[in-house]
């Protein structure tokens, strides 16, 4: 049995007979301090899984939403080590939940790829989602985190045919992200006969679990997800749960963290209802 927390997870809600809520926010956004308190809030309202996005100035897999998310985390003074910093702080009054990074290579490489896999495996980070990173780079962050017992989390899309998955697939641990729409995130969701069908295709490729995202926004389309899948995942619609709070300046307004929490509990219930409802 590995020791690593995504799997601890996903083997509890099997024994559970339930998906994952899966719960993304960015990294710093829209302060540190804020941005800290949304995170330790996640795991009591509800979310089973915690994606981080390391901020990043051009990220180009994302839709407006987490775009202006990593740009408001960076003018707050995001980087690498304000992220790390985070999980830590987390991680003091949180051991369980799993914490997932997810971004772009750059940051990664600029840091150094082996001070960033020291620090973020004793920061408490258990595995990493790399957008831009094809399965032909193994060698430069993958099979390196692999070594240091991060899970390396890949994406599959609608265009990932047969004959392109075994070699998505190889070296994936945890769990596989099934991006549901081609394009950017938060922008649509798709049907859920689709989505049925894509998790059944990927299921007879791999034993690992399979979460769904990108376009989930409300409890009904996380239910649906979850009906389905072992994971929804929700990022997009969080994320502008958190601009939607701001002042004009860019600062937190009050109840911040609570409409964060507040839109969690409502999708956990989603989640958690879905295969009791026929």
């Amino acid at each position: 049995m590995s020791d690593n927390r995504i799997d601890a997870r996903f083997a509890e809600l099997k024994r559970a007979g339930r998906a994952a809520l899966v719960a993304f926010v960015t990294a710093g956004d829209p302060d540190p301090a804020t941005s800290s308190e949304i995170v330790k809030a996640l795991p009591a309202a509800g979310a089973d899984l915690i994606e981080l996005g390391m901020p990043f100035s051009d990220p180009m897999a994302d839709g407006p939403s987490i775009q202006a998310s990593s740009l408001r985390a960076l003018s707050a003074g995001g980087s690498m080590k304000t992220t790390l910093s985070l999980v830590r702080g987390f991680r003091a009054g949180e051991a369980s939940t799993p914490i997932v990074l997810m971004g772009y290579y750059n940051p990664i490489y600029q840091y150094g790829v082996e001070r960033f896999l020291k620090d973020a495996k004793a920061a408490g980070v258990d595995g990493l989602i790399v957008v831009d990173l094809p399965p032909e780079e193994d060698a430069e962050l993958c099979l390196p985190a692999k070594k240091a017992g991060i899970h390396f989390i890949r994406l599959a899309t609608p265009t990932t045919d047969d004959r392109r998955l075994p070699a998505v697939l190889r070296n994936t641990a945890g769990f596989v992200y099934y991006v549901s729409i081609a394009g950017i995130t938060g922008t649509r969701s798709a049907a859920e006969a689709d989505v049925s069908r894509a998790v059944k295709r990927l299921k007879r490729h791999t034993g690992l679990p399979v979460a769904v995202g990108f376009g989930i926004r409300s409890a009904g389309q996380a239910a649906d997800v979850a009906k389905v899948a072992d994971g929804a995942v929700v990022g997009s619609a969080l994320v502008d749960r958190v601009a939607g709070h701001l002042d004009a300046a860019g600062r937190a307004r009050p109840g911040l963290t609570e409409a964060v929490a507040s839109l969690v509990r409502e999708l956990a219930a989603g989640v958690r209802g879905a295969r009791s409802n026929p």
